[in-house]
């Protein structure tokens, strides 16, 4: 056994998700997710659901043949949906002793801090009473979080939100593929990963590469990533004993603690600060701030307090963070120097900082 399937077999904190075409290729699939997370939680584990599929499951309900594009028609075949969806799973829960908690999020509940903070303590008041959350979008009020959205990035949110060390992302293949399609067990930094033919039926609005995205990120919430198949028998059990299952991305070397994850990953840009070759060095090892003089362009509508992402001349990303200036005084603060600031805003210079090191996280 590897040094990094150890570290998934000491996990006791686990999120699993599985998407929609799992559940639509395999009907039995909410019964044997309970079975094994059951099994888990009391054997002492803390087991949390992230889930798709209400739409999936609802369409049919409403007389529509296939999915619906219209936002009205998804969030009506959200609301049919959900009521079966946590219907089976409230009832193969019961079934193994275990209680079942639906929990319903949008991606403004946890974009909002005070509201984060409100899910983790609710979460954790679950967990603490042996109770699994299922959690789901809240797609019968969301808009964007439907049209764009999927729920491998909503378990990558999740994984800090509860201090998971294992998040475990079920499909309907046996994992990454490598050029030549065989099952790539261990992904690393170096490793080269070929685009692959899923075969997933258009049901879901995640595919592998969402999947490899959001394990990049909860990788960087200081947990471990498996990608394996709903379909394999006892996929969760043997995971957690540390067989070679799926494909496993390690924790990330450079964790970070669950705010700056937040600004990094949960948080959605309002806007763009572009920045000089002396402020990408300056800020690329994470110790410096962003000063006004090194700033040479805005993109964007942008208010103190807002995320912002972090942008080199050429247009690549090298961070994101939260403004302490507006768009029109960074724009004006843009290039100066200290006394040229000062007679600008009558301030001392050294209060003027764009985005503090403390709200900011580079090397995404």
């Amino acid at each position: 056994m590897t040094d990094s399937r150890l570290s998934v077999q000491r996990a006791r904190r686990v999120v699993v998700k599985v998407g929609s075409n799992a559940l639509a290729d395999h009907p039995d699939v909410p019964a044997e997710l309970a079975r094994q997370m059951g099994a888990c939680v009391h054997a002492g584990y803390s087991m949390t659901l992230v889930t798709s599929g209400a739409i999936a499951v609802g369409y049919p309900r409403l007389g529509y043949r296939t999915r619906p594009r219209e936002m009205a028609r998804l969030q009506a075949a959200a609301a049919a949906g959900q009521i079966v969806l946590m219907r089976r799973y409230d009832e193969a829960f019961a079934a193994v002793g275990v209680t079942a908690a639906q929990v319903l999020l949008t991606h403004s509940d946890l974009s909002d801090r005070e509201r984060a903070n409100n899910a983790r303590h609710s979460l954790a008041a679950l967990l603490d009473a042996g109770a699994v959350p299922i959690i789901n979008e809240n797609d019968a009020v969301s808009t964007d979080e439907i049209r764009f959205g999927d729920n491998d990035q909503l378990a990558a949110m999740v994984a800090p939100l509860v201090g998971a060390e294992l998040l475990i992302l079920l499909t309907n293949v046996d994992g990454v593929l490598d050029a030549r399609r065989r099952r790539i067990s261990v992904l690393s930094g170096a490793a080269k990963v070929a685009k692959i033919d899923t075969g997933e039926v258009p049901l879901g609005t995640g595919g592998m590469e969402s999947k490899l995205d959001a394990a990049r990120k909860a990788a960087r919430s200081g947990a471990s990533v498996v990608i394996a198949a709903a379909r394999s028998p006892d996929t969760i059990t043997r995971i957690l004993k540390g067989e070679d299952l799926g494909t496993l991305v390690p924790v990330s070397p450079r964790a970070l603690r669950a705010r700056k994850h937040w600004i990094a990953y949960t948080l959605r840009p309002s806007g763009t600060i572009v920045v000089d070759d002396g402020a990408v060095r300056a800020l690329s090892g994470g110790r410096s701030s962003l000063l006004p003089v090194g700033v040479i362009g805005v993109r964007g509508d942008f208010h103190p307090g807002d995320a912002v992402s972090l942008a080199c001349a050429d247009g690549t990303e090298i961070g994101r963070g939260l403004a302490r200036l507006g768009a029109l005084d960074v724009a004006r603060a843009a290039g100066k120097k200290a006394a040229a600031l000062e007679m600008a805003f009558g301030i001392a210079a050294k209060d003027l900082i764009v985005v503090h090191k403390d709200d900011l996280v580079t090397e995404l």
